[in-house]
C-alpha cells in the first residue's frame, strides 16, 4: 500500500498502522487526531485544516457509535459512524479515517504510532493544569509523537448547535 493509495480512505487499524510505518520509512509525518465529529461544522473544518498543517497525512480516529453513547449519552451520536466517516473523508484536510471502539484513543495511538498527535484546546498537558488533562498523553509520549493543541473557534461547538436545534 502506498500513501497515495490510502488517501481519502476508510482504513482499519491494521492498514492505518501499516501506512504509518511506510510513511515513517519515507521520512513523512502522519498526523493523528480523534473525536466524535457529530454534526460537522466550521469549527471542525478549521481544526482539521490546522491539524493537517502539522504533517504530510491527516488520519482521523473516529469514535464508534457505542463509544459515543458512552461518552456523550444515549441520544448521541446524531449521525452514525459510517456517515460521519463519509463526511470527514469529503473534507480537503482529511486523508483517512479509522473508526475505533474504545473510549480513548490510547490503543489507536499505540497501534499507529503517529508522528504528531493533535487535540483541541480544551485539553492540556498534565503539567499545564489550565484545562482537562489529555488522557492520551502517556500513549503519545511513549511512541514519540509530538503533541499539538488547536484552539477552538468560539461559538462553534456541537453541543451548542444541538442545544439551538432542540431549543
Amino acid at each position: 500500500m502506498t500513501c497515495l493509495a490510502a488517501s481519502g480512505a476508510l482504513l482499519d487499524r491494521t492498514s492505518a498502522a501499516q501506512l504509518s510505518r511506510e510513511m515513517r520509512a519515507q521520512g513523512l509525518r502522519l498526523v493523528l487526531t480523534n473525536g466524535v465529529f457529530d454534526l460537522i461544522h466550521a469549527g471542525h473544518v478549521a481544526y482539521l485544516a490546522t491539524a493537517r498543517s502539522f504533517g504530510d497525512y491527516l488520519l482521523v480516529g473516529l469514535n464508534a457509535d457505542a463509544s459515543v453513547r458512552a461518552l456523550k449519552g444515549p441520544d448521541r451520536p446524531l449521525v452514525a459512524a459510517l456517515d460521519r466517516a463519509a463526511v470527514l473523508l469529503a473534507l480537503r484536510p482529511v486523508d483517512g479515517v479509522v473508526i475505533f471502539e474504545e473510549l480513548t484513543a490510547d490503543a489507536l495511538i499505540e497501534a499507529i504510532q503517529p508522528s504528531v498527535y493533535v487535540k483541541g484546546g480544551d485539553y492540556a498537558l498534565a503539567a499545564d493544569g489550565r484545562a482537562t488533562p489529555l488522557p492520551e498523553e502517556p500513549a503519545a509520549r511513549a511512541c514519540g509523537a509530538a503533541i499539538r493543541f488547536v484552539p477552538y473557534l468560539p461559538g462553534h461547538a456541537t453541543s451548542e448547535l444541538i442545544a439551538r436545534i432542540r431549543g
